[in-house]
């Protein structure tokens, strides 16, 4: 149990390659989104690995895994070691049975590059203040929640985020109907955004802002005036959207 920690923070440390290739992308593009997803599995392989240096360390009585100051409690998990395996006890696996535990929970704590937390990082980068943005449920249509909801230059701003839409579209087309929000937005991924439900949505005056990958590969998004790629999230974009009500 003492030694999980240092153990978890060199399985973390493993991936600072891969933190730093995530840093230069775009948070909402595909290539952002595969390589966060990959991560949990990352941390899991590299938590096992290191697991079975470990152990392997135990056996070979090596200490240079460890400070110079905690030599005697290295000593003291030798013994242990040594007491356990001559009782036939398979202690790298008892041990995993743990440190996998540890691994999930560290993965939940530490799962910022969620969808929601990527967009809610990139409101706070515009300017947008953290206390300022809540999550609601529209007023006229209370089915639909957003996930981000502000008000920038007078105007209300509405935002729904999710990575795939699936029949999700439909309740922002009904809203959009119905509630007197000022701009209403949907942020997705763009891999199920079929050109039906793209002129669905903005026919209803929902701005559509989908990663960059997505956006130019398809010919009927770029037709779309209110069809937008990722990289245009910004303030300046903001600002022509509170100038006038869209739709």
């Amino acid at each position: 149990i003492q030694i999980k920690p240092l153990l978890l923070e060199e399985a973390k440390l493993a991936q600072v390659e891969d933190i730093r290739t995530l840093s230069e992308l775009n948070q909402l593009s595909l290539e952002y989104d595969n390589l966060s997803k990959a991560k949990p599995y990352l941390t899991r392989v590299n938590g096992a690995l290191i697991s079975l240096l470990f152990f392997a360390k135990l056996d070979e009585k090596e200490t240079n895994f460890i400070t110079e100051n905690t030599t005697d409690y290295v000593q003291g998990l030798f013994k242990d070691y040594e007491f356990l395996k001559n009782k036939g006890l398979e202690a790298n696996q008892m041990f995993m049975l743990m440190f996998s535990e540890s691994i999930n929970q560290s993965i939940k704590s530490d799962s910022g590059s969620d969808y929601e937390d990527r967009i809610f990082n990139i409101l706070i980068t515009l300017g947008i203040k953290a206390e300022d943005i809540k999550k609601t449920h529209d007023k006229a249509d209370a089915s639909t929640e957003f996930d981000f909801f502000f008000e920038h230059k007078g105007k209300t701003f509405g935002i729904g985020a999710k990575r795939t839409l699936r029949e999700r579209y439909k309740q922002f087309i009904k809203t959009g109907l119905m509630s007197d929000l000022d701009v209403m937005i949907q942020i997705t991924l763009g891999l199920d955004l079929t050109e039906e439900k793209a002129k669905s949505i903005t026919r209803y005056g929902v701005i559509t802002i989908v990663s960059d990958e997505i956006y130019y590969s398809r010919k009927y998004l770029q037709d779309i005036d209110e069809v937008h790629p990722a990289s245009s999230l910004s303030l300046d974009l903001f600002n022509k959207l509170a100038t006038k009500k869209v739709g």
